[in-house]
C-alpha cells in the first residue's frame, strides 16, 4: 500500500453540475479533521508513499497549515508525488508541502462559468497558474469539462489552446454528466450539446493537444512527457491504495471498500465502512481489463495470463474479432484506437459479459 487518497468534503458553494459528496459549509471542519486524523492513525501502516492525492470538495478552502498537518501523518520522501486539488478563487502560496497542483478551470468562458455556478473567472485561472509557477510549483494540471451549456466545439478548442499557452504540464478532460444529486438534475440547463457534439469536442481535444506535444496517455488525460499523474496511473494499473475521509474509496488485498457518506456519521465513527466487498477472481480479471483499456498503452496480455491463469486471446476471441476495427495490437497486448474510445462502454461491456 504505497498510495493514498484523502477526501476533503468542504466547498464555499456547490457547483451546479456537482454530485460528489461535499458540503458548502466549514462549520464542522475542526471535527472532521479530527476524525480524519483518527482514521489515518488507525488504518495507515506507515509505508513510504509513492503518491498522496488530496481531493474534494475543495481542499484549497483549508489553510496551508491544515493541509500540511494532514500530510505530516504520512511517511513521504523526495520522490513522493503529492497532489492537491485547487480552486482558482483561493489564494495559492508556496507554503503547501505539495509538489503537484490540479486546478479546476472547467472553461475560460466567463458566461459559462457563471451559468454552471463556478466562483471564479478566467482571469483567476490565469493568475493562479502564474502565481503557482512563481511560487515554485513545476507540475500543474488544469481540469476542463466539455459538453457544457451553450458550449461549442470552437469554444472548447479555444479553452485548450489557452491552457497550453499558460505552460501547464497536464490537462484532464471530463464530459459533462448530469447525475442525481446535482442542481442541474432537477433544473436541466438549456442548449446542452448532444452526444455527437460531445464526441466532436473530444476528438478535437485529441487533435489539438497531441499536435501541441501533449501525450494522450489515458482516455481523459494528456501530459507533457514525464508529467503523467502517477496517482491516477496507479488506479488504472489496478493497484492498491488507501482511501481516507468521508465517502472515500480504497482498494487493499482484493477488497474494494468505501467509507461512510454521511458527514456526521463519519465524524462519530471514522473507521466504519459503508461497503466492504472482497472481489472474486473473475471480478479481479474484469477490473484488470476494464481499467487497463483506459490507458492508451492498453492491457498487458502476458501479465493477465500469468495473474489469472487464462489464455486471454482464446477466452475473448469472439470479442476481439467483433471489434477488430476498434482494437489495435501493441507490443504487450491490445489497446483501443480513437474510434474504440468513443464506444468504449459498449466494447468493455462485452468483455465483462464474456
Amino acid at each position: 500500500m504505497k498510495n493514498a487518497y484523502i477526501h476533503i468534503p468542504f466547498c464555499t458553494k456547490k457547483c451546479r453540475y456537482c454530485s460528489f459528496v461535499s458540503y458548502p459549509t466549514l462549520e464542522k471542519k475542526e471535527d472532521y479533521l479530527s476524525a480524519l486524523k483518527r482514521e489515518i492513525q488507525s488504518r495507515y501502516k506507515g509505508e513510504i508513499l509513492e503518491t498522496l492525492y488530496i481531493g474534494g470538495g475543495t481542499p484549497s478552502v483549508l489553510s496551508p497549515c491544515e493541509i500540511n498537518e494532514i500530510i505530516s501523518l504520512f511517511n513521504t520522501d523526495k520522490n513522493t508525488e503529492i497532489t492537491m486539488e485547487f480552486n482558482p478563487e483561493n489564494k495559492i502560496s508556496a507554503d503547501y508541502n505539495i509538489n503537484r497542483l490540479s486546478i479546476g478551470c472547467q472553461t475560460f468562458n466567463n458566461d459559462i462559468l457563471k451559468l454552471i455556478g463556478r466562483r471564479h473567472d478566467c482571469y483567476d485561472v490565469i493568475n493562479t497558474v502564474n502565481n503557482a509557477k512563481n511560487s515554485g510549483y513545476k507540475n500543474i494540471s488544469l481540469d476542463f469539462i466539455y459538453g457544457l451549456p451553450k458550449q461549442t466545439v470552437k469554444m472548447f478548442e479555444d479553452d485548450l489552446r489557452k491552457a497550453v499557452t499558460l505552460g501547464v504540464q497536464h490537462i484532464s478532460l471530463y464530459g459533462l454528466k448530469i447525475e442525481e444529486g446535482c442542481y442541474f438534475y432537477g433544473h436541466k440547463p438549456e442548449n446542452l450539446p448532444d452526444n455527437d457534439i460531445q464526441a466532436d469536442m473530444y476528438l478535437k481535444a485529441i487533435e489539438v493537444l497531441t499536435d501541441l506535444d501533449f501525450e494522450h496517455y489515458e482516455i481523459s488525460n494528456f501530459a507533457k512527457k514525464g508529467y503523467e499523474s502517477k496517482h491516477n496511473l496507479n488506479y488504472w494499473n489496478n493497484s492498491t491504495y488507501y482511501g481516507f475521509g468521508v465517502a472515500a474509496h480504497g482498494y487493499e488485498n482484493n477488497v474494494r471498500y468505501s467509507n461512510i457518506c454521511d458527514l456526521d456519521e463519519y465524524i462519530e465513527n471514522p473507521i466504519k465502512f459503508d461497503e466492504y466487498n472482497e472481489l472474486t477472481k473473475e471480478e479481479q480479471l474484469e477490473e484488470e481489463i476494464f481499467l487497463g483499456f483506459r490507458k492508451m498503452s492498453g492491457i498487458d496480455v502476458q501479465k493477465i495470463n500469468d495473474s489469472f491463469n487464462i489464455d486471454f486471446e482464446s477466452k475473448y476471441e469472439d470479442v476481439l474479432k467483433k471489434y477488430k476495427k476498434y482494437i489495435i495490437s501493441t507490443d504487450k497486448g491490445y489497446a483501443l484506437n480513437v474510434d474504440g474510445i468513443l464506444i468504449s462502454n459498449t466494447i468493455l461491456a462485452e468483455f465483462l459479459e464474456d
